[in-house]
């Protein structure tokens, strides 16, 4: 197992070298003068220069790449052309957000998903079937930018139960130390804090957790009942092993490998893709800094943004291979 895990780190190398060259030529794809694009078109050639001398485009394109790296790898993302502050802080404070909006809806996916998924296959054709396939189909096809409004039209304006925007409540103070609300509001003992972060959850989580619900449904389904047509698990009933311990010792575990994968997937899409979640419920997260960076033309900030995502996407990826492995040892790489 270790020695298969080292080979995949080795394996990550090259992606990320990749990644850090996708992200660089980001600004130098743009048709245009980068500093103009940043600028504007009523921007002096003093201040042309100025941002060019800042950002370094009057280097050669190899000695900016060498730069890039160099700063990376000193942990050092760059600077807003906008506002010249770190985006390494900034970053600090907005991907906590966006990890844990995340976490939330990947867990309300996952806890109704799975069940479901195992559900319908083991009652195919069902009417609990055709109503959670119908669901899931409805699931996937609804429009992200819809549902979000729908969902604080009905559960904010309508009911006015939840909130139906930001993290916090406006009355509501708490010390920041991880810059997670959950975390902070425990680790402080603010319980109120706490209750009122987990309410701010549920709208946003509701909204950007429904695709990969469906998805993870419909996947558990046709997984499990091709594992369920399996020579030994006809074996299984003909010894007249009970219908739960079929489904849940025999068949679950092998059935989970394409789950895991969609689950793994969907967790490092939903981190790079909330950009419609976030800024419908003005949840000051990554997806939000990356529209409000595009807007202003900030493209350095969009650049290290997209860069952390990646590597982020990067290593969700190998964290579902060594999955894999344990699931089913039968897995080897040569």
């Amino acid at each position: 197992m270790g020695q298969y895990i080292l080979k995949r780190l080795a394996l990550v190398i090259p992606v990320l070298i990749g990644v850090t060259l996708f992200a660089f030529l980001l600004i130098h794809l743009i048709p245009g003068d980068p500093a103009r694009i940043i600028l504007g078109e009523r921007a002096t050639e003093a201040q042309l220069e100025q941002i060019r001398e800042r950002l370094g485009l009057n280097d050669p394109l190899y000695i900016q790449y060498l730069n890039f790296l160099k700063r990376l790898a000193q942990g050092d993302l760059g600077r807003s052309a906008i506002s010249n502050n770190p985006v390494t802080a900034e970053l600090k404070k907005r991907y906590p957000a966006t990890i844990e909006l995340t976490l939330a809806a990947m867990l309300l996916a996952i806890i109704v998903g799975v069940p479901a998924g195992i559900i319908s296959a083991s009652k195919q054709y069902s009417l609990f079937d055709h109503i959670s396939m119908v669901l899931a189909l409805l699931g996937v096809s609804m429009p992200i930018f819809w549902l979000g409004l729908m969902l604080i039209w009905v559960g904010s304006l309508v009911l006015g139960i939840f909130p139906p925007s930001g993290r916090l409540g406006v009355e509501i103070t708490l010390q920041s130390i991880t810059n997670f609300h959950i975390i902070d509001s425990i680790i402080t003992g603010n319980w109120v804090a706490l209750k009122d972060a987990l309410w701010h959850l549920v709208l946003p989580g509701l909204a950007l957790g429904t695709i990969p619900m469906a998805i993870i449904a419909r996947m558990t389904r046709s997984s499990m009942l091709e594992v369920l047509k399996q020579d030994y698990i006809r074996t299984a009933r003909a010894k007249g092993v009970s219908q739960r311990l079929v489904i849940y010792k025999h068949a679950l575990r092998n059935a989970l490998i394409p789950v895991v994968t969609v689950v793994g997937l969907q967790f490092g899409l939903l981190l790079g893709g909330a950009v419609l979640t976030e800024t419908i419920f003005s949840w000051p997260g990554v997806g939000r800094l990356i529209y409000d960076a595009i807007m202003a033309r900030d493209f350095p900030v969009v650049q290290s943004t997209i860069l952390v995502i990646a590597t982020t996407f990067v290593f969700i990826n190998l964290l579902v291979d060594i999955t894999y492995a344990y699931l089913d040892p039968r897995i080897k790489y040569n």
